[in-house]
């Protein structure tokens, strides 16, 4: 750790110009004084300051592109910035990469997960730290410890499975254990809760509270309010790469932090007119899909029904076939047995192009791996389910000049923002710009049905708030939803039908009207099934 302390002289004390809050330096355990990091067409972070306390838990806040990734980026050694410098409890210090910031017991969890997919669980969380004697790697040593921290935090994993059979919501628990592992004392949470359960969220919160009472200071990323209200000490707040402002959470509302944040008012309800329902658009029935981790299923006989006109929501806890059922429904997995019809037509050995063709759209849970080809360009992602469309190509040669002006229609249309606009990596671009490019896209196809997974993970509350109107115009325009979310005020919010799956199978259906997030959890959590509560009731009653 001494090789990264750097003796700070009068001259570069002078040369800090902008502190937000000028108290003295040892009270901060990091302080991030005036960091600037440009990419190119773009600043994503111009002068910043950020300051940690000892023992906080301080929430970065802003919205999609304002420089919240990059600035953690910035402080875990990914990137170098332009202008700035950092200092750990009062010294200035070098973080060249991530190995200088874990030299400083500096820790992140990443928005999109750093994870080698053909590794097993344990081998990611101790890969470049683990344990050997005389040459000999001590994987038993490495499993103990591992197990210990997992049930320590109520982060339950299994060791011996590969990555890439895993759910994303596991993928997050690696990433965790991962920091925790190395004894990191200073947390970057990047978007933790992004892919969590509700219930998975409190746990978290819970253990951040934690963290901060063995005396570890966490700087945590994130879009929701409810969560910065519940966890966080103070705030900073960044718009469009600037510094806001820095607020103690005790002194402020939702209200004022979403102002901050996008400048404007936003509206936390969801406007709905009343249902129009017509045909039907979705038929499934008795679907089953094999599991890829046991010798049993992860989807049993799943039947139910989508019409035009309707939000239909399936929710439920991470890891209960939701995604699986997806899949199937989908084409990116095949099941063993059921039915899918689309508008009538048996889609269940369509491949996926078709599937697209006769009117499904998807916006996938993991956008990274079924939803971009992030070395291609943002107008070449826009187009992937179209570009063989007489709109885009003639003769098999794309018409690049349609291609770009479609692109910045939704590019315009969907304040998808990118530093270089339509030609733009989206390698490079935020994981909730990224998030929107694909909404634009699904949507802009003009489904018979859409099939919107955690459409608004890792979005602000300003995107989240288009999106839903978004999500809501096409039910009103006679299509057909079917919403997968994890979102528990979403689920309730959005949806006009709500089917709770557990265990591979549907347990419940409610009415969003009649129904609470509580009578909700009892079925997400297994505790209770319908047909079941019924024959409690009436075992009461007769008693």
């Amino acid at each position: 750790m001494s090789e990264n302390i750097i003796e700070t002289d009068a001259i570069e004390r002078d040369a800090v110009e902008q502190i937000p809050n000028e108290e003295a330096a040892s009270e901060y355990v990091i302080e991030m004084r005036n960091i600037t990091k440009s990419f190119p067409g773009i600043i994503a972070n111009d002068n910043i300051t950020l300051q940690l306390k000892q023992g906080e838990v301080h929430a970065l806040l802003g919205e999609n592109g304002a420089g919240k990734s990059t600035l953690m980026s910035v402080l875990f050694g990914l990137y170098q910035p332009e202008e700035g410098a950092i200092y750990k409890n009062g010294q200035l210090v070098e973080i060249n990469n991530p190995n200088d910031a874990n030299a400083l017991r500096i820790g992140m969890v990443h928005q999109h997960f750093k994870l080698v997919e053909i590794f097993t669980v344990l081998e990611n969380i101790i890969l470049g730290v683990e344990p050997n004697k005389l040459g000999f790697l001590q994987k038993s040593e490495a499993r103990r410890k591992v197990t210990e921290l997992s049930e320590r935090y109520g982060l339950k994993v299994e060791p011996d499975a590969l990555i890439e059979d895993i759910s994303v919501g596991m993928q997050q628990r690696v990433e965790i254990l991962k920091m925790l592992y190395r004894d990191n004392e200073i947390l970057i949470f990047d978007e933790p809760t992004a892919v969590l359960t509700p219930q998975e969220i409190d746990e978290l919160m819970q253990i951040m509270r934690n963290f901060t009472q063995e005396g570890k200071s966490i700087l945590f990323i994130t879009h929701k309010l409810n969560e910065i209200m519940a966890v966080a000490d103070r705030c900073t707040v960044l718009r469009k790469g600037k510094y806001m402002g820095t607020v103690d959470i005790a002194d402020t509302t939702k209200e004022e932090l979403s102002r901050m944040m996008v400048g404007r008012q936003v509206s936390f309800e969801v406007d709905k007119e009343e249902q129009n329902l017509g045909d039907l658009v979705l038929d499934v029935q008795g679907v089953t899909v094999p599991s890829k981790l046991h010798k049993g299923n992860s989807v049993k006989d799943v039947s139910f029904q989508v019409r035009k006109g309707e939000i239909v929501c399936l929710a439920g806890i991470e890891g209960n076939g939701q995604t699986q059922f997806v899949h199937a429904l989908t084409g990116l997995e095949k099941m063993s047995q059921g039915s899918i019809k689309l508008c009538g037509q048996e889609i269940a050995k369509a491949n996926v192009r078709n599937r697209s063709k006769w009117g499904m759209s998807h916006i996938p849970e993991d956008r990274h791996r079924h939803g971009l080809v992030l070395d291609y360009t943002l107008e070449e992602n826009l187009v992937l389910q179209r570009y063989w469309q007489p709109q885009f190509q003639k003769g098999g040669l794309i018409k690049f000049k349609a291609v770009r002006d479609y692109a910045w229609k939704l590019i315009e249309q969907y304040d998808i923002r990118s530093g270089q606009g339509p030609v733009t990596r989206v390698r490079s671009m935020s994981g909730g710009n990224q998030q929107k490019a694909i909404v634009a896209r699904e949507i802009d196809k003009d489904p018979e049905l859409l099939v919107a997974v955690q459409p608004t993970r890792g979005l602000d509350v300003g995107a989240i708030e288009y999106i839903h109107k978004q999500i809501v115009v096409q039910r009103d325009a006679g299509r057909g939803v079917l919403l997968v979310s994890l979102e528990l005020d979403e689920v309730m919010n959005v949806s006009d039908r709500i089917l709770v799956m557990y265990e591979g199978e549907i347990v419940g259906e409610f009415d969003p009207k009649t129904t609470t997030v509580q009578e909700l959890g009892l079925y997400m959590a297994g505790a209770r099934r319908q047909g079941q509560a019924e024959e409690v009731t009436e075992e009461v009653q007769g008693a």
